[in-house]
This record gives structure tokens, sequence and C-alpha cells, in this order.
């Protein structure tokens, strides 16, 4: 069953003004080693990664119901890829906590992440899928 689904679109440009304006701040603020390793090898579309990146973090927030209240922050939200390359999510501190919480009895969540980009545009979609055990 779906106990969860949330979308964001967010403008490529705008994280690079952040990027630009703020630098290693804003990166270390938001984003994971794992998320800032992949963005920095991809030179040419190093914004369009941390946004894509970024978009997910928002989705998830959304797909959770809390936005990013209720002790759930975006560092606790890491965008990770399946031995498949397929997209997911690596959580922890609020953001597992809350995750966890919405979790039925006697189920685990599947978490399914979808990204893409158009410039100027990134786009996540996250869908949280409890399953029985």
């Amino acid at each position: 069953m779906i106990i969860g689904l949330g979308s964001d679109l967010c403008n490529i440009e705008r994280i690079q003004s952040s990027l630009d304006r703020f630098g290693d701040r804003f990166i270390d603020r938001v984003f994971t080693a794992t998320e800032r390793a992949k963005a920095e090898r991809r030179t040419m579309t190093r914004a369009g990664t941390y946004a894509k990146r970024f978009a997910a973090k928002e989705a998830f927030s959304k797909a959770i119901g809390t936005g990013f209240n209720q002790g759930v922050f975006m560092k606790d939200i890491g965008v990770v890829n399946l031995a498949s390359g397929a997209p997911t999510l690596a959580l922890s501190g609020g953001a597992k906590a809350k995750l966890d919480a919405l979790t039925p009895p006697g189920h685990a969540v599947d978490i399914h992440v979808t990204l893409t980009d158009d410039h100027p545009w990134a786009q996540a979609f996250v869908i949280l899928y409890a399953r029985k055990i």
C-alpha cells in the first residue's frame, strides 16, 4: 500500500545561484558526502545534479507529510543508487524516525524515487510503499 507520495520541481538556476553565493556552506548544510561526490564528478551538469537531489529531499518531506519540520532536516535525506543504478533514499535522524512512525506494524517500506531534469528544471517524485514482511 502507498503510505506517502511527494513531488517537487526545482529551478536549476536557483541552485546554481546558491552554489555561487554560498558555496560549501550551502553544500554542507543540504547534501550528504555521497551526493556531493556524485555532483562534483559531473562538472558539466553539477548544478543539475544538485538540483535533482534537492528536489528529491523536498519530495520526500512532502511524502511523509512534515516538510522540513518536526526534526526532519535536508541532510537526513540522501539520494543513493541501488546496484541497478536506480535512485533511492538513505535516511537518518528525524527523516528515518518520521518514516518509521508512518510504517504500519508488520510492514517494511520500499522507497521509489525518480529524478529528471531539462534545464532549467529538475524534478523528483517519491513513493513510499509499505509491504508486508
